[in-house]
């Protein structure tokens, strides 16, 4: 970076949400920079999760969550398919293993219809005939639901971003911002450079609450406190018996210890909630001990010492341990009161899945601030 470049827009944060709006707002000929703080796009959030595109199950209605998945997943489809990206509409099961989690399953089955999305109610028969390895008493089948191959979508969308001039900044942390009459000025590591932009997307994932305190003059009751549920994830060592993707009912903080798979159908569990002070991802191998106990609840033939560690990765909450979850924050000048800044907060899972609509969102504040 030269001592002071000047762009149309400023994007904080090369995961997949700011991949994708650097490649709306490039398409619609803005010139846009985005700045990474890692040495590599898409290492945090991103590449730490499931790699489920959700159907939009879980979420309240009318959250920005609900309608921004249920949106963003036919975009990610369409997405996927025209430009060659893996992934795989394979379907999902959400079990109860228990009388008691019935209840439970109709709750979520009221969601899934309250958002628009399909889901067929099956017996533990039905079930078990789909899933032969699987134990339940009943169970919701989510024929939306599919799997993605995170990386290569970020590697598309940057790859088609840059095409129409967007510029990708790698170790570059920002660390302060004043404001000016016609933009943000940002110091980008610890005032070695400075690029002016005329609009800043806050995409900074687990960093985006400091990212916006350091903004010179940003009202700080306007900033959400940061929360880190870190998730630990362990691989099926062997072959999976199952074909589609096995939740059980949803915990609080996530949705409980689930069998996903990769493309190649490969089998991995997780992530459970662990509240942490700091940004640590080092998986414990000692956590397997709980994921055997959770996972024998639909599949009680997992074999003993199966589990391997895998990844762990930390969901970017701005709500804490036994607070109701939040949902996703966009906020532009209308609600904050700053020009020439949109934050994002809290985007956490249905993330990746909702990424295109989250990135038409910003999109559209962005058009409207720079006429």
């Amino acid at each position: 970076m030269r001592p002071m470049d000047q762009v149309d827009v400023a994007i904080v944060g090369a995961g997949v949400v700011g991949l994708a709006i650097a490649r709306e707002l490039a398409l619609a000929g803005h010139d846009t920079w985005i700045l990474e703080a890692s040495p590599a796009f898409g290492t945090g959030a991103s590449s730490r999760n499931s790699e489920v595109i959700h159907a939009g199950i879980y979420y309240p209605r009318e959250s920005l969550k609900a309608r921004l998945c249920v949106a963003g997943r036919e975009k990610l489809y369409a997405y996927c398919e025209s430009h060659d990206v893996p992934h795989r509409r394979c379907g999902k099961l959400i079990v109860a293993t228990s009388e008691a989690q019935l209840e439970s399953l109709g709750k979520v089955k009221a969601a899934a219809h309250a958002n628009g999305v399909k889901v067929e109610t099956l017996s533990a028969v039905q079930a078990c005939a789909l899933e032969p390895a699987l134990r339940c008493v009943g169970a919701l089948l989510s024929p939306a639901t599919g799997i993605i191959d995170s990386h290569s979508l970020m590697l598309t969308l940057l790859g088609e971003a840059e095409r129409h001039g967007a510029m990708l900044v790698c170790d570059s942390r920002v660390t302060a911002a004043r404001r000016e009459a016609n933009g943000v000025v940002l110091t980008v590591n610890d005032a070695s450079s400075e690029l002016r932009a005329r609009m800043v997307i806050n995409c900074a994932g687990l960093f985006a609450p400091e990212v916006a305190r350091s903004i010179e003059g940003f009202p700080g009751q306007r900033v959400p406190r940061a929360y880190f549920a870190k998730g630990t994830y362990f691989t099926l060592g062997g072959r999976s018996p199952f074909s589609r993707l096995v939740y059980p009912v949803p915990e609080h903080g996530g949705l409980g210890v689930h069998l996903t798979l990769d493309l190649a159908g490969r089998a991995r569990f997780g992530p459970d909630v662990q509240w942490v002070e700091t940004c640590d991802y080092t998986v414990d191998p000692t956590r397997a001990e709980r994921f055997y106990g959770a996972v024998r609840e639909y599949w009680p033939q997992l074999p003993d010492d199966a589990l391997e560690p895998a990844y762990a990765g930390i969901r970017p909450k701005i709500s804490g341990p036994g607070e109701p979850n939040a949902d996703f924050r966009i906020d532009g000048p209308e609600t904050h009161g700053v020009a020439s800044v949109v934050n994002l907060f809290g985007i956490e899972s249905p993330g990746l899945t909702a990424s295109l609509a989250i990135a038409d969102r910003v999109a559209e504040i962005v058009r409207a601030g720079l006429l």
